[in-house]
């Protein structure tokens, strides 16, 4: 019920603040993964309630495009989430952060991404570098191919489960994979993300272990998008892994806004 009734919210209140801007001002293209503006966004996930906040700056350089994304998980997961496992405890504190860095060269489709993402639960999170290379169009497919590499840390814990030692980094790894978007209407698109991760040095447990008890991993993303205005999309996302079904994997719809 609680859910429900935020969705019968948050819906007709962002729409109404939609309708209010001028849509006739210049806006980015929300389908585009290389797209910079700035904006505002939340949802409701399987571990509770999704904020983001994006703002663009100026680089100082020609014909790029600079943008900070700043995302905050499972706000509030006992009352809003349904995921409650081993893998996806839920509590009402937040779950993780998310934080982007992104930049893109308007002219030729090249874009570079630090990326930073820490899970309260595990006390542990990544930091990579990537770059991405937009390719030229073929029919409704878009792609995007990206390629990084990153590093893992964590908080040290004896096998009573006290934090002991402080923050290290167990290894590094690297990460390859595509953006892809194909155009369904002018108002309803899908992405489909595939990224292949590997570790690349490190202890011998991460170097082993480190990706789902494994040395690498493959992972998904799917986004189902309808752009209601220039300005106003909505999206339901699903992540798994070869690891985790589908079903098994984190669910959520999220409302985009561009400011």
């Amino acid at each position: 019920m609680k859910k429900n009734a935020y969705l019968l919210f948050t819906i007709p209140l962002i729409y109404s603040i939609n309708v209010l801007a001028d849509d006739n001002n210049a806006v980015e293209d929300m389908s585009d993964p290389l797209a910079v503006f700035t904006q505002v966004g939340g949802g409701i996930t399987d571990k509770g309630l999704n904020l983001k906040i994006g703002q663009t700056y100026d680089t100082g350089k020609d014909n790029q495009a600079g943008m900070n994304v700043f995302e905050v998980k499972g706000i509030g997961g006992e009352a809003f989430g349904w995921a409650d496992n081993d893998q996806h405890p839920v509590n009402d504190s937040i779950d993780s952060v998310r934080y982007r860095n992104f930049s893109v060269n308007t002219t030729n489709g090249r874009a570079n991404q630090i990326d930073l993402n820490y899970d309260f639960n595990s006390e542990s999170g990544t930091a990579s570098y990537s770059f991405i290379q937009a390719l030229p169009k073929l029919g409704r497919l878009n792609l995007y191919p990206l390629a990084g590499v990153g590093t893992a840390f964590s908080n040290s814990f004896d096998e009573n489960g006290d934090a002991v030692g402080g923050y290290g980094f167990p290894g590094t790894f690297a990460v390859v994979g595509t953006y892809t978007k194909f155009e369904v209407t002018d108002n309803i698109w899908i992405n489909y993300n595939p990224m292949w991760m590997t570790t690349l040095s490190g202890s011998d447990e991460f170097t082993q272990y480190g990706m789902e008890n494994s040395d690498s991993v493959f992972t998904h993303e799917l986004a189902i998008s309808y752009q209601f205005t220039s300005r106003f999309n909505v999206r339901y996302y699903a992540n798994w892994t070869e690891n985790t079904d589908f079903s098994d994997g984190d669910q959520r719809i999220e409302f985009n806004y561009q400011l």
